[in-house]
């Protein structure tokens, strides 16, 4: 799970609020700029980012204060408020941005996102912002009777990927995510979940690890002082290994190339060649036959660049996402899988 440190922006500002009450809004940091870096010295790799004024206004107000943020910090950054058309969402791909968060739309517009999702894919998130299970809107000002999960298998059904719940009665409160609204959007939709509002301490975020989402938005916590970023990507990014080899020294790795959802080879890894891969980012395997690590690619130039690493129910298998170069296969077929059984 990744631990996504926030940055709320009003009027310029580094900004909290409680419940998404505007009345409530309170300076936490001086300076996006020093935030963020802080946030990168602690080892995030996302940062989340809201234009505040643009949520509850309806258009782009601090996009270029959030871009030059984003081409700075060295961090994968995701944006959301006032984003309303794809010129927005083409404004902010082009100039820095890694995913932008579409929340009203979706509610308002689905036509919208499911636009969005044809031209610019996996790179779209929905926002889902609810009170009592109920969605709602325009900077959580505008209520609706659509429930959370309906609204996210809708979303799905149009090819969004990766939804952000916040539940906006504990957002900014340091009273702990709804677990329960987590767990029961995770199982109903495949798409990945990331958990917004709530967060207080360590405790939570292991509580929202058992849950295997993407990952946490963290904001007033980090700002308050009760949970230490630091020890929180720490603990995200501590891996059991163990529990991958309880039945086999070996373990099973499917490659498939992320682009295309092709499935490109069949390998095995043991505990080391699984921990290498992890910290290159590059796949490292087990030679049965030669006894020895092998890092594909190395002699060929055929590296696979490590995109995700997923584990079946039972821990037993591994699914990794690849950018694949040039051939997988060693007869130079891309995929290893040509022979088809008639």
């Amino acid at each position: 799970m990744y631990i996504i440190p926030a940055i709320d922006i009003k009027d310029g500002s580094c900004v909290r609020l409680k419940k998404g009450d505007y009345a409530t809004v309170h300076k936490v940091a001086e300076n996006p700029y020093e935030t963020a870096a802080a946030f990168k010295a602690a080892g995030a790799e996302y940062l989340h980012m809201v234009d505040l004024d643009g949520a509850k206004d309806g258009r782009m107000k601090n996009a270029e204060l959030i871009c030059d943020v984003a081409k700075s910090c060295g961090m994968k950054v995701d944006v959301g408020g006032g984003i309303r058309n794809l010129k927005a969402i083409e404004y902010y791909l082009e100039n820095g941005v890694n995913q932008v968060v579409l929340g009203s739309v979706a509610v308002k517009n689905p036509e919208i996102v499911k636009d969005a999702v044809k031209a610019f894919g996996d790179k779209i998130i929905v926002g889902i912002d609810a009170v009592n299970g109920n969605v709602k809107s325009e900077g959580w000002i505008d209520g609706s009777d659509i429930n959370y999960i309906e609204l996210a298998k809708r979303m799905e059904a149009v090819g969004v990927k990766k939804f952000v719940f916040t539940d906006i009665d504990r957002d900014g409160m340091l009273t702990g995510p709804n677990i329960e609204q987590l767990d029961a959007l995770s199982r109903a939709v495949s798409a990945d979940i990331v958990a917004s509002g709530g967060v207080s301490d360590i405790n939570d975020i292991k509580n929202l690890m058992e849950l295997e989402i993407f990952g946490a938005i963290c904001g007033k916590s980090v700002y308050a002082g009760t949970l230490d970023l630091a020890e929180a990507v720490r603990l995200t990014k501590a891996i059991d290994y163990e529990k991958y080899f309880i039945k086999s020294e070996l373990i099973p790795a499917v490659i498939q190339e992320k682009s295309t959802g092709k499935v490109l080879m069949v390998a095995w890894m043991n505990r080391e060649s699984m921990q290498i891969t992890l910290e290159t980012g590059y796949t490292w395997f087990w030679s049965r036959s030669r006894r020895e690590l092998w890092n594909k690619g190395a002699t060929s130039g055929h590296l696979q660049r490590v995109i995700d690493i997923y584990s079946d129910c039972d821990n037993d298998t591994l699914l990794i996402t690849v950018e694949q170069t040039g051939a997988a296969c060693h007869t130079g077929r891309h995929s290893c899988f040509f022979r088809r059984l008639k």
